[in-house]
């Protein structure tokens, strides 16, 4: 077997709570917690979870655009976890980024152009004229005029925004691409114009992703792998086939219960409503971070962390009903 492009072991990022006249720190948000995954050459893995649960800290973590509070990150083997800014300069060129809102991640004062280019003269890449002759290729590549390359970015529409968002994103022919949901701004007529380009691209340029997102649907048609997140914690990775026919976690359960289904489809699925919100990071339950929310839950939940181990070959759950053996409720569920 191949060694993956990405390894995330036990990542961790915890924010501190500053307060009081000393900015003491009086407490943790626990955004990601303990958080493991692997992506190989030219996969997608889709992670989703309802808004707060730090899927999109995971991304910027792993990518250093936030220290990591522990854990291990690397690319190719090499562990990039530690390493300083100028260390870390050449694997920057390897992981680059899609930012979720189009609007504010392009600089009002550059043109289209001077956005694209700009990842070349940071990294000294080419001559001016070898930059710009790429960009223009770029341009070309994600449907945009080269002529627009003269133009800001208040001159483009929102999808045009954010094809100049992986025109840059491209830039410096990196491996994988940290996709920050970036369709969820978009139109749904656009998005799906956006989604195919980046399964396109991911062909010609045999790309890695990491699409974080929260609708399914989205990452079911673009994802090869789904690890679903709750609260700072992975509790469920598996291929989407897998993930979408039989899900194994009653979490993962409630939010495909939640996706319509036409009238016409032959699949029918119970409505689960949990009950409650979603807790805060700051204080998160023990144990089972789910139990409060869980129907299943049993009094083990409120005390063990369940591990995240392979219930069925390929496929990841952490839950104390696997542990137990009990699978019943569950698979009527998705029968």
């Amino acid at each position: 077997m191949s060694q993956p492009l990405l390894e995330v072991t036990d990542l961790k990022k915890h924010f501190p709570i500053h307060k009081g006249l000393f900015s003491r720190v009086s407490g943790q948000v626990y955004a990601v917690d303990g958080v493991s995954f692997q992506i190989g050459r030219g996969e997608t893995l889709g992670l989703v979870g309802e808004s707060g649960c730090g899927k999109s800290t995971v991304g910027r973590t792993l990518l250093r655009l936030l220290e990591p509070t522990d854990g291990t990150i690397k690319i190719g083997g090499q562990d990039i976890t530690h390493l300083d800014r100028e260390q870390l300069l050449p694997y920057r060129r390897r992981m680059q980024m899609i930012y979720q809102d189009p609007y504010a991640s392009l600089n009002p004062r550059m043109t289209a152009g001077e956005i694209v280019g700009e990842p070349m003269i940071i990294h000294d890449v080419g001559t001016p004229a070898e930059r710009r002759e790429r960009a223009v290729g770029l341009f070309e590549r994600v449907g945009l005029r080269p002529e627009a390359m003269a133009s800001y970015p208040h001159e483009f529409s929102g999808g045009q925004r954010q094809r100049i968002g992986i025109a840059r994103a491209l830039a410096l022919n990196p491996e994988l691409i940290v996709g920050d949901e970036p369709v969820s701004a978009l139109d749904v007529s656009i998005q799906a114009q956006i989604i195919n380009l980046l399964m396109d691209l991911q062909d010609e340029f045999k790309l890695s992703y990491l699409f974080v997102a929260h609708d399914l649907a989205v990452v079911e048609h673009i994802s090869h792998r789904v690890a679903v997140m709750y609260l700072g914690r992975i509790v469920e990775m598996t291929d989407k086939k897998s993930l979408f026919e039989m899900p194994l976690h009653p979490y993962t359960e409630a939010l495909l219960s939640a996706v319509p289904i036409p009238k016409s489809s032959a699949r029918s699925r119970k409505r689960v409503i949990l009950k409650g919100d979603v807790p805060s990071p700051i204080n998160p339950p023990s144990g089972c971070h789910f139990h409060a929310r869980c129907p299943y839950a049993m009094a083990r939940c409120r005390q063990d962390v369940p591990a995240l181990r392979e219930v069925k070959p390929g496929h990841w759950a952490s839950c104390h009903l696997h542990d137990a053996g009990v699978m019943s409720p569950l698979r009527a569920l998705a029968s």
